[in-house]
């Protein structure tokens, strides 16, 4: 799983490369027909990887969501799947799809959708762009005619640890006190760590605790079985609050594995948090093909490091793999991985973990990177697709570095912190460059609450 794509030591002249580059550049202009050609590489795809080379940076969420809309509109997808807490993601869904499972008012708008982002980096999603599109998504939504699914919004990461519990507890309250009582039991096994992911790996690290493995296994076990035996009589809400309660449950035991996993290496919980992100993708694809009697068709958003295949990059010679490379394994053909890299300008980021954000200053890409090369192209925006064998694929196959900026962004180490090297035809099966990007605007800057969890993408915050 972790064999590394075996680098060219191939290097053209910057004449050559940029001669093949603007040769293979599809311009990027603002137009509707954009993304025309990336819409004929999707094909028949059931799955596509949009990336971003930075948290906060607003064209890569604009442009996402331009791509999205086409997609759903165009070519039948039914859900966006982003890089954020599971909980939290599921309010955003039940807003845009005008659906409730808990009984309680569904919220008036995005921004309230999207009030559940209140840790931090709240501004990864909470930011104007996102609620934007929330709000074309509910729209969307509300126009569908007879059997036209709803295009939902869903989480794929683990570190809603305590949200997850109150999750699974509020739920089965409403299906099932017996058996919300008996959850209640065996999350009681949290109690002492005070809402504190990091105290609880800590502890049960060195001993001093008991691990609560076990009982969160049980847990979820227990709602296997009772959706097995429900299954005949429940209807469309119910089956959908059991999807929920289930996934919250199966995040738990991953979140729980990975809290005690944090201590013993970053390449282990690196592993197991994006074999969580994979694991959940393909749990939606069945819930959302079985629920709407077709197969299902889903956009994936997160970070150029999640979605670009680890085998082509550091990462893979280091022992991690990663979303992008766990979605061509399931899905083969019919995973497209699409990255999105910036030049320079600014980006929303914060200096330190649980700092408020900052607008900072990105400079020109260092010689030695993709994005060098890209920028003197001297295009301002534009797209190359990598799927076919060609001049294109040759001259960029050699090693290289490229930039990731994460919700931390200390350009005072910018090699150090923020530079890998990857093969970027084989990393991706297409790029989308903005030469030139601005910051993200959050919803609500000045304002952001402590995190109760704290993960061990830090520093980078990837």
């Amino acid at each position: 799983m972790t064999t590394p794509i075996k680098m060219s030591g191939y290097r053209p002249s910057s004449v050559k490369l940029n001669a093949v580059i603007n040769s293979h550049a599809h311009i990027l202009n603002g137009a509707a027909n954009d993304y025309d050609p990336l819409l004929d590489l999707v094909g028949d795809a059931r799955v596509v990887l949009l990336g971003e080379a930075t948290h906060g940076t607003r064209e890569f969420y604009r442009e996402r969501a331009r791509i999205t809309q086409r997609l759903i509109t165009e070519k039948d997808f039914t859900a966006v799947a982003v890089e954020a807490d599971w909980p939290d993601a599921y309010r955003v869904n039940r807003y845009v799809r005008n659906f409730n499972i808990s009984g309680t008012p569904n919220d008036e708008n995005a921004k309230q959708a999207l009030d559940g982002f209140k840790r931090f980096p709240s501004w990864m999603w909470r930011n104007a762009d996102v609620a934007e599109f929330v709000e074309w998504l509910r729209e969307y939504n509300d126009r569908a005619k007879g059997s036209t699914p709803k295009a939902g919004f869903y989480g794929l990461d683990l570190y809603s640890l305590f949200s997850s519990i109150e999750e699974v507890l509020r739920c089965l309250s409403k299906i099932d006190p017996a058996a919300a009582q008996r959850a209640r039991e065996r999350y009681a096994c949290f109690d002492h760590f005070n809402k504190d992911g990091l105290l609880y790996g800590h502890m049960t690290s060195v001993g001093t605790s008991k691990s609560c493995e076990q009982y969160v296994i049980s847990q979820l076990s227990d709602l296997y079985t009772q959706a097995a035996n429900k299954q005949k009589i429940v209807g469309q809400k119910a089956g959908e609050a059991w999807f929920y309660t289930q996934q919250n449950a199966r995040l738990i035991v991953h979140a729980e594995e990975y809290y005690r996993t944090m201590f013993k290496g970053q390449i282990s919980s690196w592993n197991l948090r994006d074999q969580h992100m994979a694991e959940t993708l393909d749990n939606l694809m069945a819930h959302l093909t079985q629920a709407n009697n077709m197969p299902a068709k889903i956009v994936v958003w997160a970070h150029n490091s999640h979605i670009g295949d680890a085998r082509a990059s550091e990462f893979g010679l280091q022992g991690k793999w990663n979303l992008g490379q766990l979605a061509r394994t399931m899905y083969g053909a019919e995973a497209l991985l699409i990255g999105l890299t910036t030049g320079h300008g600014t980006v929303t980021a914060a200096s330190n973990w649980d700092a408020f954000p900052e607008v900072k200053s990105v400079g020109l890409a260092l010689q030695d990177s993709y994005e060098a090369v890209l920028h003197d192209s001297g295009i301002p925006s534009f797209m190359l697709s990598f799927r076919e064998k060609n001049s294109l694929r040759q001259v960029l196959s050699s090693h290289r570095l490229t930039r990731v900026i994460g919700v931390i962004y200390r350009p005072e180490t910018e090699r150090q912190s923020h530079y890998m090297y990857s093969l970027l035809p084989q990393q991706f099966d297409a790029i989308l460059h903005f030469d030139e990007t601005r910051a993200v605007e959050p919803l609500d800057p000045a304002n952001h609450l402590v995190g109760e969890e704290v993960p061990n993408t830090f520093p980078g915050g990837f």
